[in-house]
């Protein structure tokens, strides 16, 4: 047994750590013994990736790049290459992953057990929309492809099924052409949440990539800075790579309310200072965090939660601004806010988190009783908005907060996997 703890460090749980390296015997290992769960590179923030006490199927060894169709930009891989190196392979041919999130340190299987987005859903969807077959795994024995025109119940079962309803071995997914890795960026400060509103309605039938930070400790209740971006055909040098590393957890948070507040203000202003339009490698605009290495460290030995909601577009405004009121009061933000709208479209799986609406992300230092306040004070603006949270990042959703936000979990429940479970589906399904 060994201690294993998601992005979030809340808590190192001791498991059973299982490889899968061959395709072929996963199958025997997954009948052998469980219930298990698949574990990629535990990027998801919560306890969704987690078995405590039980099983991970450690999948980053189901590494192999399999097929590519240059006609069509199929690829067809393994599920535990890494977002990373298909772009790092792919973006020199002339192709890329239509979505990614704000990370590439995720499995392919993972982006799709949690149908994950980016900055670009209101054109390209989640990441689900461009994945054509899956191929599932079962504790059974059974084997299971599926995609949206083969099973397409499975698939809508599987894609943000979050793991449950077998072990994704395979995937093809659809590449689209770009004529380079860089961006026509522009950087627009804004000082409230109307303003924010307006600048993403006005961008969305003309940028590619919108997305805005948000200072949730300024007293100046929503102001940030607002990023949209297109694909350009530049030539310029290729950006040095380099990345620093927080090298060790220091005894105490240092997302301290003192310390955030001035980060923040600090960060707002020399933003804003620079406010206008430059051509930006991909990376620097769509992950600008990878390149600080176990950033996650900052927060302390007790770790961190992230919140994200989602809330419908007419409820949005109100619903955010009163999340922002009670943070502030609270003084419980961090320097990691994430603000932005999801385009009108559907989610594509049965437990899917994106939906037309406009989503926050925030993350705030476990500070026990104290941030579990916040948190209820937080569900009830999103319970009484329409909305939902996102499970990839829950590590303490109630109950019933989960099963308002996803009504058709009694439907995604007949294709659960029965040998499979994780701390998230104990918590909130009850298996």
């Amino acid at each position: 047994m060994k201690p294993v703890s998601s992005w979030g460090r809340l808590d190192a749980h001791f498991h059973q750590l299982v490889g899968l390296y061959d395709a072929g015997s996963v199958g025997d290992i997954l009948s052998r013994k469980n219930p298990g769960i698949a574990y990629g590179m535990g990027r998801s923030y919560g306890d969704v990736c987690l078995n405590p006490g039980g099983l991970l199927w450690v999948t980053t060894g189901l590494d192999r790049f399999i097929a590519f169709d240059e006609e069509t930009g199929v690829l067809t891989c393994e599920a535990g290459v890494l977002l990373e190196e298909i772009q790092k392979i792919f973006i020199p041919r002339g192709w890329t992953l239509p979505v990614t999130p704000g990370t590439l340190q995720i499995t392919v299987g993972g982006a799709i057990a949690n149908d994950v987005h980016g900055k670009n859903h209101h054109v390209e969807g989640s990441f689900g929309d461009h994945v054509r077959r899956v191929r599932l795994i079962r504790t059974d024995g059974e084997t299971i492809e599926a995609g949206p025109e083969l099973q397409p119940d499975w698939f809508a079962a599987t894609v943000g099924g979050m793991g449950l309803t077998g072990v994704i071995v395979d995937a093809d997914i659809r590449l689209k052409p770009i004529k380079g890795p860089w961006l026509d960026a522009e950087t627009i400060p804004y000082e409230n949440l109307d303003e924010f509103f307006e600048l993403a309605d006005a961008s969305e039938a003309e940028w590619e990539h919108t997305v805005s930070w948000v200072d949730g400790l300024s007293g100046k209740f929503g102001r940030g800075i607002f990023l949209r971006a297109n694909p350009v055909e530049a030539f310029q040098r290729e950006p040095r790579a380099w990345a620093v590393s927080v090298p060790f957890t220091p005894p105490f948070s240092l997302a301290n309310p003192l310390a955030m507040r001035c980060f923040n203000s600090a960060y707002y202003e020399f933003r804003k200072r620079r406010a206008g339009r430059s051509v930006t490698h991909c990376d620097a605009f769509l992950y600008p965090l990878d390149c600080i290495r176990e950033w996650n460290r900052i927060y302390g030995p007790s770790g961190f939660f992230q919140y994200q909601l989602v809330v419908p577009r007419e409820t949005g405004k109100d619903a955010v601004q009163a999340a922002l009121n009670e943070i502030v009061l609270a003084q419980e933000g961090s320097f990691l806010a994430v603000l932005k709208t999801f385009g009108a479209r559907d989610a594509l799986g049965m437990m899917s988190f994106p939906r037309p609406g406009v989503t926050l992300a925030m993350d705030f230092p476990s500070r026990g009783e104290r941030t579990q306040r916040l948190f209820e004070k937080l569900d009830a603006i999103v319970k009484n908005a329409g909305g939902r949270l996102y499970p990839a990042k829950d590590a303490r959703m109630p109950k019933a907060l989960f099963e308002a936000g996803y009504p058709r979990v009694e439907e995604f429940l007949k294709y659960r996997d029965a040998g499979i479970s994780s701390g998230l589906s104990r918590r909130l399904m009850g298996i």
